[in-house]
């Protein structure tokens, strides 16, 4: 059985060392700075020969082969679909223009299997891991976008397809280029988990102080265990513990992320529960407030918009910050827990809880 070549970005300076053992070290320094901070493909690198790009495109190839673009109405949010070449379902990332900065999305994982209900990853399943170079290229290819439409790509969030928790040392590897090689702030990269309490103990000990984002959704242990499953092993308290520790290490404020579903998470009692546990951390966490986006395989509803303004106004008057964060890409389903990456997905329908 033949073995892929090592992907382009996945390749080490070593790796592109050996490849062209009769060149100067420079050259190698060369195209390394080529590859991260001009983010250049091969093909543009003008200053090595024809022929060595020709080599180097060869023996590491790129990892993901582009199948649509999709920009929203707005022109604000653009979705890529990737297949990956070394197999499992395509994956998708997602690069949001802002008037201040411009941030990528990038996945993981090739499908989730957190398994939570109302996501559109979770409902295809989970294929396999990303390597380090195959999230690594979703930011250079977003970089690159960003360049052509004359903005700088700023920020990067772990947000995308997978949880990036799960497959923490490609993630770590990944992290640790993207700040070390294309030179992006560790405040600007953003880790975001479902609650791996494991995951986030080891991250408090990244030397790099990333931002956490945890995918709260509930309060309390009986209906987060039904909307984000994985809270069945590591249990509300669990996870707090492990906020605090990582805020106590780092001193960067951890963010909960909350998925408004109408008449599931989003009453007053939500509310007043998901402030007690901001409290619990000092300084108190910060809140995004997502109304729920649709999805096919979830047939309940978001909240309405004043609903979500006044769930926002609750966590105020409890002193809680809280943000209420705009649906970007919702059009081309491109906004949070809509990447499928073209699975097809059964419908399931979600009852209304009448006991909140």
């Amino acid at each position: 059985m033949t073995t892929s070549p090592l992907s382009l970005y996945d390749a080490t300076q070593e790796d592109i060392a050996a490849l062209f053992p009769n060149e100067p070290k420079y050259r190698v320094g060369q195209i390394w700075q080529a590859l991260y901070e001009k983010l250049k493909p091969v093909d543009a690198i003008s200053n090595i020969s024809a022929s060595m790009r020709q080599q180097l495109a060869e023996a590491f190839p790129v990892s993901l082969q582009l199948q649509t673009e999709q920009v929203n109405a707005d022109g604000d949010t653009v979705k890529f679909l990737f297949q990956l070449r070394n197999g499992g379902h395509p994956i998708e990332t997602v690069l949001m223009l802002y008037a201040d900065r411009a941030t990528v999305c990038v996945s993981t994982q090739a499908g989730c299997a957190m398994g939570c209900g109302f996501c559109a990853t979770g409902q295809a399943g989970f294929t396999r891991h990303l390597t380090s170079g195959e999230i690594v290229e979703q930011a250079v290819r977003a970089a690159q976008r960003a360049a052509h439409l004359e903005r700088r790509l700023s920020n990067v969030v772990f947000m995308g397809m997978g949880e990036p928790l799960a497959n923490e040392g490609p993630v770590r590897a990944a992290v640790e280029k993207i700040h070390g090689d294309i030179g992006i702030s560790a405040r600007h990269l953003t880790v975001s988990t479902v609650g791996i309490v494991p995951g986030i103990k080891t991250l408090s000990k990244w030397p790099l102080p990333v931002n956490l984002a945890v995918s709260l959704h509930a309060g309390r242990n009986e209906l987060r265990d039904e909307l984000v499953p994985i809270n069945k092993r590591y249990p509300l308290e669990m996870l707090m513990k492990a906020c605090e520790d990582y805020l106590y290490a780092k001193n960067r404020r951890v963010t909960f992320e909350w998925a408004l579903i109408a008449g599931v998470n989003d009453t007053d009692r939500d509310a007043e529960e998901l402030a007690e546990l901001c409290k619990q951390l000092t300084p108190s966490a910060h809140v995004n407030l997502i109304p729920l986006n649709p999805t096919p395989g979830y047939l309940t509803q978001g909240s309405s918009g004043n609903h979500v303004r006044q769930f926002a106004s609750w966590l105020e008057d409890m002193g809680v910050n809280a943000t209420v964060r705009r649906n970007r890409g919702t059009d081309i389903d491109a906004a949070c827990g809509q990447l499928a990456a073209g699975q097809h997905i059964s419908p399931v329908e979600i009852t209304r809880r009448e006991d909140i």
